[in-house]
């Protein structure tokens, strides 16, 4: 299988997030996979959809906006991993979503209504956040649960979705985060099963 995981963190060097996403390439690696992983702030790229580019054909797009939708092409999964900034990803990676995961490519509209284009395709998102659980379900209703499972994943298709949100990062201990890494690998092994 090939996973395309996305890292949308600004200081990967010291993050939680980078640490999921070393954990999940590896996990990828040792089931037989090829993680294919790409570093949307070390890639530098633009999330700033120029005007009129919503409506170009795939092969009039920028050569960086094809290149992206050529490896969710090919990718049999997903890994994404972000933290939560204001109940949504970083700008950089709902940008990538807006350029990438477009109208005519993940999906499209028929007389019927939408067509899901990446039925066959898995998602596992991991996201972190400061916010204890009990706040973000009980005042926030988990607004990244929303986007993830019903609004990108439901409208692309994917029947095979998982979320695991870890929280609060801040206040973790190295024993916690450790066995928050344990249990990435466990989902990681569940998800992309043969």
């Amino acid at each position: 299988m090939k996973v395309l995981v996305i890292l949308g963190h600004p200081n990967p060097g010291e993050s939680f997030n980078r640490a999921i996403v070393e954990t999940a390439c590896r996990t990828l690696r040792e089931m037989g996979h090829e993680p294919v992983l790409r570093d949307l702030y070390a890639e530098k790229f633009d999330p700033v959809m120029p005007m009129g580019e919503e409506k170009l054909p795939i092969e009039e797009l920028p050569e960086s906006v094809r290149r992206e939708i050529d490896a969710v092409r090919e990718a049999d999964g997903f890994v994404i991993v972000h933290p939560n900034w204001w109940g949504t990803p970083p700008a950089i990676l709902k940008g990538w979503l807006d350029r990438v995961f477009r109208a005519g490519f993940a999906y499209s509209f028929s007389a019927n209504g939408v067509v899901s284009n990446f039925t066959e395709k898995r998602a596992q998102v991991f996201t972190t956040s400061n916010t204890p659980r009990d706040v973000e379900l009980e005042v926030y209703h988990d607004p990244l649960e929303n986007f993830w499972k019903t609004i990108v994943f439901g409208l692309v298709g994917s029947r095979d979705f998982g979320r695991r949100n870890f929280e609060s990062i801040i206040m973790s201990s190295p024993e916690e985060r450790a066995a928050w890494l344990t249990e990435v690998e466990a989902i990681v092994k569940k998800r992309f099963a043969e």
